[in-house]
């Protein structure tokens, strides 16, 4: 055990840790050379950093990584879950308190999407928490103009199959129908990009509102649009699958 903690841990996760960026994408910070630890380029993935050393990326010293956290944001419509969009557009990032460290979300909501998104200043635990192996289930909210019938909606548990691509088991319910609009529930765990307007379009439906209710074992609730709310340490602990070694 004291071994593990002199050798520390390796530099892509730690710079995920400390929400440089993806694990994924700290390997090519690594293998572009621009990462290095203890004024020493890093060269190998496989190099490990322990508690008193100093890693620098593109020139600029990275703080050793809090203790994980986690925060459940109410985002809006009309923002991007991107740190810079190329379009100009606003993103989630600009909006989020100024006091918050950096942080990364787990998994996204577009442009048009509103409801709970969670971030982390863990980079390597929103990586984790994405990987379809969890299977956590994602429950929306969807308001649709056309006709459905509860048996279409009902079949979605068997998965489907449009243009090629196989989404797996969705739940899926009427909850009310007034005129040509429908308020619907859906429940679903790959959360593929775009998934449930596909869905609804190969169905007839065309998405007017779409609102994440909840993502795994967290709540939207009454969570203010655009409030951001730290999940407390007890919680976290008691929801989150151990991280990855």
């Amino acid at each position: 055990m004291s071994e593990a903690l002199e050798r520390g841990e390796r530099i892509a996760k730690w710079l995920a840790r400390a929400g440089v960026a993806s694990r994924r994408d700290a390997e090519k910070l690594v293998a572009e050379g621009r990462v290095k630890l203890n004024n020493v380029a890093v060269t190998h993935p496989a190099t490990f950093v322990a508690p008193d050393d100093l890693v620098v990326v593109n020139g600029r010293l990275v703080d050793a990584p809090d203790r994980t956290r986690l925060w459940r944001y109410h985002k809006p419509a009309g923002l991007v879950t991107t740190h810079k969009d190329p379009q100009g557009r606003p993103t989630v990032f600009e909006k989020l308190p100024p006091e918050l460290p950096r942080v990364v979300s787990i998994g996204r909501l577009d442009l048009t999407s509103e409801g709970l998104l969670l971030i982390t200043n863990d980079g390597a635990l929103a990586r984790q928490l994405e990987l379809p192996k969890h299977g956590w289930l994602r429950r929306y909210r969807v308001r649709a103009f056309g006709r459905i019938e509860p048996p279409a909606l009902a079949a979605l548990a068997k998965g489907i199959t449009i243009d090629g691509i196989h989404y797996g088991a969705i739940e899926a319910g009427l909850d009310s129908r007034k005129g040509e609009n429908c308020w619907l529930s859906m429940g679903l765990r790959e959360g593929r990009n775009r998934e449930v307007r596909r869905v609804m379009a190969h169905l007839g439906l065309t998405v007017t509102r779409l609102i994440r209710v909840a993502y795994g074992p967290f709540q939207l609730g009454k969570l203010p649009r655009g409030a951001v709310e730290e999940v407390p340490a007890k919680v976290l602990r008691e929801q989150l699958p151990k991280p990855e070694k």
